[in-house]
């Protein structure tokens, strides 16, 4: 949960030549795959492929995630950037302690929306209200949930050959014979 304030500002509107008043405006944010499909929804593009967003599209993106209850859209004019570099660091914790080790394995990128998503929390049964955890945190559940139900690894010949040898020593050693 982030809590950012937009500040009370004055802007003048050129359509009608008049001048806004914004009074300042606390609102309570929410990284979460409910926002991320919102904004795709508005945007029909993906979130976590879309790269470098437009000053539009962040603006977009905190409307997506904003919680707090009958917010003035007038309110949005008055975000600043020392905001948006709030939202980004937030958006970037990992809001975890789980840690992964990576194996490299070749391939394609897969093009993963709010829908993929969905999909591995349902696949996982991953319960539905883990849709409002930070995105960061339900993407390792859902990391840590599909790598405890894979199959387990077969083992390479050398490695079944070398825990033969440690198993037949240890009994050998055990029964202090030498084979």
């Amino acid at each position: 949960m982030l809590y950012i304030t937009i500040p009370k500002s004055e802007f003048y509107d050129e359509r009608t030549s008049s001048f806004i008043s914004i009074k300042e405006q606390k609102l309570q944010l929410e990284h979460s795959l409910v926002s991320l499909s919102k904004w795709e929804q508005k945007t029909q593009k993906p979130f976590l492929s879309t790269g470098q967003m437009t000053f539009g599209e962040t603006i977009e993106y905190i409307k997506c995630m904003t919680i707090t209850q009958n917010v003035d859209p007038m309110v949005y004019l008055g975000i600043t950037n020392d905001i948006i570099k709030q939202v980004d660091e937030y958006i970037g914790q990992k809001m975890t302690a789980t840690t992964f080790s990576f194996n490299s394995k070749g391939g394609g990128r897969e093009i993963i929306t709010s829908e993929i998503i969905y999909y591995w929390m349902f696949e996982l049964k991953i319960p539905k209200e883990c849709e409002k955890w930070h995105l960061n945190r339900l993407l390792t559940m859902i990391r840590v949930s599909s790598e405890k139900n894979a199959p387990k690894k077969k083992m390479t010949k050398g490695e079944i050959m070398a825990r033969n040898k440690a198993l037949n020593d240890a009994r050998k050693a055990q029964l202090k014979t030498r084979g």
